[in-house]
C-alpha cells in the first residue's frame, strides 16, 4: 500500500509533468496502485496498453509514458539536456491555446463532442446500476445542471465548465486530505480579472469566447426566419431594445485552467488583460479531455451474488460501447430530474441543491485517503426519487 507521501508524488508527476488534468489523474490513483504504476520508473517501463486500459485517450496515455521516461533519463544523467528541455515548452505553448476551435469548423466541433443518449423507459432505467467512482459522476450531475441554469452555452463551453468546477473541488479535496499540498493558483492570484461564473458555488475563471458562432446554418436559419417576422411586427423602439437585449448576451466560455497558467508563470500571477480580448495562450479545461474521462467511466455493476471474475469477459471494444451506453442512461435519468425542478425553480436555486442531489447518490467508499479514487454502485433509481414529485386532486404523480 503507497503512503500518503508517495500518492502526492505520483499525482503531482501527473498533473505537473504528464499534464494529466488532476480530476483524471485522481481518479485513477487505485488502479495505478492495483497495476503497481506508483513510481516514475515504473511508469516509464509500462507497456502502451496497460496504460490505455486506465487512460483510453491514446494521446494521454502516450503522454504519461513520455514523460516518464524524460524524468528517468534526467535523473540518470543528472541534467537536462538542452534539447529535449526544449520539447516540452513547445508542445506545452501549443496545448495550453485555445487550438480545439481552430482545426474544425465550431459546427463540427460540436458534433464531434455530442454524448450517448438513451430511449430506456423509466422503468428500465430504474433497474440500472452503475459502478463508479465519485469525480465522474460529479462531472455528469455539472454538466446536466449546466443545460439547464447555461442553455444558451453549447456543449463544449458545458464540458469545459464541468471538467474545471470537478478539478477545483478535487484539488480542495486533496488539500483536505493532505495529498495536496500549497495555495491553489486561485489564491496566489492567477487569472485576477478574468470574469467569474459560479457552478455549484464554486467560482469558476472563464475565458470569453468572442465571435463563436456555433449553431448549425439549419438552426441559424430557422432563427434568422423568425427572429425577420417578430422585427417586422415590432416597431422601431422594440427593435433597439432587442438589438441592445442580443449585445449583451453572454458568449460562449471556456473554464480557465488556473493550475496549469501557474505552473507555465513560475515568475508569478498573471492578471489578465480584459480589454485586449487576446486570451489565445491561456489554459483551459478541454471539452475533449472531459469527454474522454465520463465516456470510459461508467461500468455495470456485476450482478447480486454472482462472481464477476467467473463470467464472460468483454472485448475492449464490446466494453466501451458498453460504458457509452451506461453514460447515455445516466444523462437521460439527470435529465429526467432536472427537468422536472426546472418549471418551479430557478438557476441559482439549481445550483444550490445539486450537491446535495449527489451527496445522495453517490457511491459509498471509505473516508480519507483509504477512498480516494474508490469505486462503487450508483443506482439511477435513487436519482429518480429526488423528482419533484406533483400532487393533483390528492393524488402524488
Amino acid at each position: 500500500m503507497s503512503t500518503a507521501g508517495e500518492l502526492q508524488a505520483l499525482l503531482r508527476f501527473l498533473s505537473k509533468d504528464a499534464k494529466v488534468p488532476l480530476a483524471s489523474a485522481m481518479g485513477q490513483v487505485k488502479a495505478l496502485q492495483a497495476k503497481d504504476l506508483t513510481t516514475i520508473e515504473k511508469l516509464a517501463k509500462a507497456k502502451q496498453e496497460d496504460m490505455l486500459s486506465l487512460f483510453p485517450e491514446e494521446k494521454m496515455a502516450k503522454q504519461i509514458i513520455a514523460a516518464a521516461k524524460r524524468a528517468t533519463k534526467k535523473r540518470g544523467a543528472g541534467e537536462t539536456d538542452n534539447a529535449t528541455a526544449s520539447t516540452p515548452a513547445k508542445k506545452k505553448r501549443k496545448e495550453g491555446g485555445l487550438f480545439a476551435q481552430d482545426v474544425v469548423s465550431p459546427a463540427e466541433l460540436e458534433a464531434s463532442l455530442s454524448l450517448p443518449e438513451s430511449s430506456a423507459t423509466e422503468d428500465e432505467l430504474a433497474s440500472v446500476v452503475l459502478f463508479t467512482n465519485r469525480a465522474p459522476l460529479v462531472l455528469a450531475f455539472a454538466l446536466t445542471l449546466l443545460k439547464y441554469t447555461m442553455p444558451e452555452q453549447p456543449l463544449s463551453s458545458r464540458l469545459s465548465l464541468a471538467q474545471g468546477y470537478v478539478s477545483t473541488t478535487s484539488r480542495a479535496r486533496g488539500v483536505n486530505l493532505g495529498i495536496v499540498s500549497g495555495k491553489s493558483a486561485e489564491e496566489e492570484g492567477f487569472g485576477e480579472g478574468q470574469p467569474i461564473v459560479n457552478v455549484m458555488g464554486k467560482e469558476l475563471r472563464v475565458l470569453r469566447r468572442w465571435g463563436y458562432q456555433w449553431r448549425s446554418q439549419r438552426e441559424e436559419g430557422t432563427e434568422d426566419t423568425s427572429q425577420t417576422k417578430k422585427l417586422e411586427e415590432m416597431n422601431q423602439e422594440d427593435k433597439e431594445q432587442e438589438e441592445q437585449n442580443g449585445m449583451n448576451e453572454q458568449p460562449a466560455l471556456w473554464a480557465l485552467d488556473l493550475e496549469a497558467l501557474k505552473k507555465a508563470n513560475t515568475i508569478g500571477p498573471v492578471v489578465a488583460d480584459t480589454t485586449s480580448g487576446n486570451h489565445g495562450n491561456l489554459p483551459i479545461y478541454t471539452p475533449q479531455s472531459a469527454r474522454a474521462y465520463i465516456l470510459k467511466s461508467f461500468d455495470s455493476a456485476p450482478a447480486s451474488g454472482s462472481d464477476s471474475s467467473k463470467g464472460k469477459k468483454l472485448s475492449a471494444a464490446s466494453k466501451a460501447e458498453e460504458k457509452e451506453r451506461n453514460l447515455g442512461k445516466l444523462l437521460h435519468a439527470l435529465d429526467l430530474l432536472y427537468s422536472s425542478w426546472a418549471e418551479t425553480i430557478g438557476p441559482d436555486e439549481l445550483n444550490k441543491r445539486t450537491w446535495g442531489w449527489y451527496v445522495k447518490v453517490r457511491p459509498d467508499v471509505p473516508n480519507g485517503v483509504a477512498g480516494w479514487g474508490g469505486k462503487n454502485e450508483v443506482k439511477l433509481a435513487d436519482i429518480l426519487n429526488l423528482r419533484r414529485t406533483v400532487t393533483l386532486l390528492g393524488h402524488t404523480m
